[in-house]
């Protein structure tokens, strides 16, 4: 059985997968999956290795075409614009695989998405709006620093502010505690909730479950590219099928 909250209002929601689906030959990676994003939300999407989490986070960015469904983006059909429309219509991500600019500094990684959102938004500074970000996010110390020569859990950050300088108002986060410690996860957790109690929508991939199960009001769990069960993480965690998942077969857990 499917755990569900409220459903969200209508035209507070900021993502809306619907139905989408993804074959590669004979192989189903993601059937008919549907789930959504209200504003200010974070919510998690867990699953096994091979689940298709980040297949389903390709289609929504626009690097992976879906086989069937659609993906809307308040309320407009996005599913046929390449990622760089998706981006200004207000699509950020990250990747489970750091994707920063190592010979660049930290400062300059995120200048480079903030010249890029002046392409479309005339109205923002690149300057000012990389310096707000590097003090946000505690680095501005550490502005003139090579980002390869920063620990993993300093890079996850630079891509975080990345991210957000262009303004997005949907944030997917593929695997963002992975190789943090567990100070540095709890840094990332008190951040990206003061991000969304700014209106920022944030869609989570994790294996972390104590990261992921504190942090969103809602969780989904994906298992053979089918949605298993959507609920909070109180419900989810009761559910069989994700005990089964994560603890065991079944049986053992029946």
């Amino acid at each position: 059985m499917t755990a569900s909250t409220a459903a969200p209002a209508a035209g507070d929601t900021v993502l809306e997968v619907d139905g989408v689906s993804v074959r590669f030959g004979g192989l189903v990676a993601v059937d008919a999956v549907s789930l959504s994003v209200r504003r200010g939300q974070i919510m998690g999407l867990i699953g096994p290795n091979g689940a298709g989490k980040t297949t389903l986070f390709n289609v929504i960015a626009g690097i992976q075409h879906a086989t069937g469904g659609v993906v809307r983006i308040g309320g407009r059909d996005i599913s046929r614009l390449p990622p760089h429309r998706r981006a200004r219509l207000g699509i950020g991500r990250t990747f489970q695989r750091l994707e920063v600019f190592g010979t660049l500094t930290v400062r300059e990684n995120v200048l480079v998405a903030a010249e890029a959102r002046r392409r479309w938004d005339r109205s923002v500074d690149p300057a000012r709006a990389t310096e707000d970000l590097l003090a946000r996010l505690h680095l501005d110390t550490l502005h003139a620093e090579m980002v390869d020569s920063l620990p993993s859990g300093t890079q996850r950050l630079v891509e975080l502010a990345r991210a957000l300088a262009c303004a997005p108002r949907l944030l997917l986060l593929d695997e963002v505690a992975s190789g943090l410690s567990t100070y540095e996860a709890e840094t990332m957790a008190v951040l990206l909730r003061e991000l969304a109690a700014d209106g920022l929508s944030v869609l989570l991939v994790e294996h972390d479950m104590p990261f992921v199960m504190g942090l969103s009001e809602r969780v989904s769990m994906l298992d053979h590219g089918v949605i298993v069960v959507t609920g909070t993480p109180a419900e989810v965690q009761a559910n069989p099928d994700v005990q089964a998942a994560y603890l065991g077969s079944r049986e053992a857990v029946s």
